[in-house]
Formats: structure tokens, C-alpha cells, sequence
């Protein structure tokens, strides 16, 4: 279910020639843990097993993209390259300095798997809100939201094998933080993540209009972790669900309009706004009008980073979400609302709130360090289960528009303890994911 590799092997049969597989796998990536690299490597263990299936050779190569991949085209005359798409700045970086290092006549070709209407088909530009994408996204469906043909048998073997991969030596040469355990109940790799969908369908798609905004109710796909690595397809997720379109309209109106439209919005925020992780390079006018006349309002509270950290806060609720956060490696998406808002009321600056809210979200989140996380739309229930906690929504207001002037937030949207309490109960979830848990 990866356009990048359909169109890989289209070139390869067309041409007559072995097709090939590569992984860069790179030592330290943002603030990742050994909690994503290891959902990633073991993922990737059975990418390279279906490939040995299919006549595919599979390779991981150690290092930056622009330090082996050109060696290796070069190496096994390689005729075409193919890439997968992200928006973030590091990723495109690494796909820039490939192209200027391969040589001159290997075309190199990029698919924009990672969204089911390709990035730069969608609009050419930032768009300012949701109401502003969504009908280009929905024109645009019927021509994208097909199934996906089959990776066949590759019928062209190559006259080299691959090496059988040394996964103990890619666990060594990894630089990051090995003190964030990885999580039991996420269960890396495809087979899984398409078990986790079914099991959606079958137990929770029927709540999730009604229930998506409570933590203590089962109702969230708990997908993006598998999405977030790219192990299971949004696309594929889409086409399951729109199945029980007629027994489940609300809920798959829902799931449709946050798993495509937001999550493609966050796509359009960081591609065509490269500060999107900045208050002054990317927050509208408005929004950085507001906090900056905001922006020595007395704090009710002041917490260093460690503090957040630790979930060692006057705020239970807040506690317990960033507990679960720590532990578990997602939160409840309503809660992530929450969660950011209150950093925004509890440091001192917005620069310093965005900052520790991504470094947060990144660090303990299995789905962090992605588009979502920085810019999703309603983060709450716009993530299908974990979804990262979309910031700039919460601390800057992008996406979002104006509301009721108050001390710190200004005009960014509000959200306070007594508010959480009317919608689902506190204490419930207070008890489950306390300190004393």
C-alpha cells in the first residue's frame, strides 16, 4: 500500500530491470528514543522479509542518505531512484542533498505516499483553515481514493543478492536516548497495525462520532503510531472504514474529514511554511498581535521543563495525561488540547511553551516529530487515536481564528480544568494514569 514503491516497480517492469529496496537508517533523528527506533526497525523486519518473498532485495545502509545512498547507485548501477514524501525540513534537506550528489543521468523521482491527494496537487500554497482545503481536497478524491494494485513477484532478479541485514549492528549505531522505554501494547509492523484497524471497525468505529472526545471511553482508532511510521496506509485505513458508510455515517463523516482533511492540511502548513515550528514563523498576524500584548501577563504558574517532564504540576488532570504520554507513549486526543494549552499558561513565553511542547510531544509520543504534532487542526479528536498535539493549533492559534480576549492566551482559544470536567469525568481518568500509577 506504498505509492512510492508501486510506481518503483512500474519503472523497473517497464524497463526490464531488478528493482531494489533501500533503508538509510540515520543515527539520531530529532528528539526520537529507542521507543521509535525500535517500532521502526522491527517494522522494517518484515518490510524485508515480504521483500525476500517478492524477489526484492533489501538493504539497509548505515548513515545519512547523502553519504551512502549515491554510492550505492553507483555501486550496483542503479538506473532510476525513487523516494517517498514528508514535508519536514529534515527530510526534504536529506532528499535535496541526494539529488546533488547522484549522478547526473539517474533520474530521481518522488511519490507522495504519505497523503492519499498528492501534497502539491492539493494547492500550491499555505492554506489559511480547514474551511479553505477541504472542498480541494474532496475534488480531488475520486481520482485518488482507489485501491491500491498489488506488489507483484519481481520477475528480474538481481545478478547481486542483498546481504542478510544485521539488525543487532543497526541497534548499535543508533546515538539516541535509550532511558524511553519502547511500549507493550503497540505491536510494531503491518500485520499489526491492520489487526488495530479491524479491530476499530469491528469494536469502535460505531462510538467514535459519539465518544472520540472522552478518555475514558474506547472509541479512538489508536492507528497513528502505524501511520506516523508509514506501516499501515491512511489510504488503506480510509477505504476499510468507508465500508460501513451506511451503518456508520457520522462516524466515518468524522474519521474521513480528520484522517484526510486536517491530517492533509498539517501536510500543506509544513511544507509551504518551513518556520513551522516557530511562533514568529508561522503564527498569523493576528495570533502574534495577541500573544505579544500578552506576553508579560502574570503566569497563575511557572514550571521549568522538568517539572512538565515529571508530571509534577498543580493540575491532576494535566498530571495523568502527561503521565500516560510518558508511560504509554500516546494520549488521548482531546486531552492533548489540554495538555498544550496549559503549557502555553504555565511558562514564560510563548516561544518557551512552543518549545517544550514539542520537545515533549516528540520525545515520549510514538507519533511524534510529525506534521500533525505541529500543526493538526483540532488535535483532539483529529488523531485517530494518538494523534500528535498540533502545537500551533493549541499555542498559536493556526488554523483556528480568534476568540474572547483573556489574561496570557489573548485571543488563542481557551480551555480550562472546570471545561474538561463537564465533558467527561476527570477523576476517572485522574486515577487511572496518576502519580501513584
Amino acid at each position: 500500500d506504498n505509492w512510492a514503491f508501486l510506481y518503483a516497480q512500474r519503472l523497473a517492469l517497464k524497463q526490464e530491470l531488478p528493482l531494489h529496496v533501500c533503508f538509510c537508517l540515520v543515527p539520531k533523528f530529532l528528539d526520537a528514543t529507542i521507543r521509535h527506533y525500535g517500532f521502526m526497525l522491527r517494522g522494517l523486519q518484515e518490510v524485508a522479509k515480504e521483500c525476500t518473498e517478492l524477489n526484492i532485495p533489501f538493504h539497509v545502509l548505515l548513515g545519512y542518505a547523502k553519504d551512502v545512498l549515491p554510492a550505492f547507485v553507483v555501486r550496483h548501477g542503479v538506473g532510476g531512484l525513487v523516494t517517498d514524501f514528508c514535508p519536514l525540513r529534515v527530510p526534504q534537506q536529506w532528499v535535496e542533498d541526494v539529488r546533488e550528489r547522484l549522478p547526473e543521468d539517474v533520474p530521481f523521482a518522488q511519490v507522495d505516499a504519505h497523503n492519499i491527494v498528492p501534497c502539491w496537487v492539493t494547492s500550491p500554497k499555505q492554506e489559511y483553515s480547514a474551511w479553505t482545503i477541504r472542498n480541494k481536497i474532496h475534488r480531488q478524491l475520486p481520482e485518488f481514493l482507489t485501491e491500491f494494485p498489488p506488489v507483484i513477484q519481481h520477475p528480474y532478479p538481481s545478478s547481486t543478492s542483498a546481504e542478510p541485514v544485521a539488525w543487532e549492528a543497526c541497534d548499535s549505531s543508533l546515538q539516541v536516548d535509550r532511558t524511553v522505554k519502547e511500549v507493550a501494547w503497540a505491536t510494531p509492523g503491518t500485520a499489526a497495525g491492520l489487526a488495530v484497524l479491524q479491530s476499530f471497525i469491528a469494536e469502535r468505529l460505531e462510538s467514535y462520532g459519539s465518544h472520540r472526545n472522552d478518555p475514558n471511553k474506547a472509541a479512538l482508532s489508536n492507528l497513528s503510531p502505524w501511520f506516523h511510521f508509514g506501516q499501515v496506509s491512511t489510504q488503506r485505513a480510509i477505504l476499510e472504514v468507508r465500508k460501513h458508510h451506511r451503518k456508520y455515517k457520522e462516524s466515518v463523516d468524522i474519521f474521513v474529514e480528520e484522517a484526510v482533511v486536517r491530517r492533509e492540511l498539517a501536510d500543506n502548513f509544513c511544507y509551504y511554511n518551513k518556520s513551522y515550528d516557530s511562533v514568529q514563523g508561522s503564527a498569523y498576524d493576528w495570533a502574534q498581535t495577541t500573544l505579544n500584548l500578552h506576553a508579560k501577563d502574570k503566569r497563575p504558574f511557572l514550571y521549568k521543563l522538568q517539572e512538565l517532564e515529571q508530571g509534577n504540576t498543580h493540575d491532576p488532570l494535566w498530571n495523568a495525561a502527561q503521565l500516560q504520554m510518558v508511560q504509554e507513549g500516546k494520549m488521548h486526543g482531546f486531552l492533548r488540547m489540554y495538555w498544550a494549552k496549559k503549557i502555553l499558561e504555565w511558562t514564560r513565553s510563548p516561544e518557551e511553551a512552543l518549545q517544550f511542547a514539542i520537545y515533549l510531544n516528540d520525545r515520549y509520543e510514538l507519533d511524534g516529530r510529525d506534521p500533525n504534532g505541529y500543526a493538526a487542526l483540532r488535535a483532539g479528536t483529529l488523531t485517530l487515536c494518538a494523534c500528535p498535539a498540533g502545537c500551533l493549533w493549541s499555542i498559536c492559534g493556526i488554523h483556528d481564528h480568534g476568540w474572547t480576549e483573556r489574561a496570557v492566551f489573548g485571543k488563542i482559544r481557551y480551555m480550562n480544568y472546570a471545561g474538561c470536567k463537564r465533558k467527561f469525568d476527570v477523576g476517572q481518568f485522574e486515577r487511572r494514569y496518576g502519580p501513584c500509577k
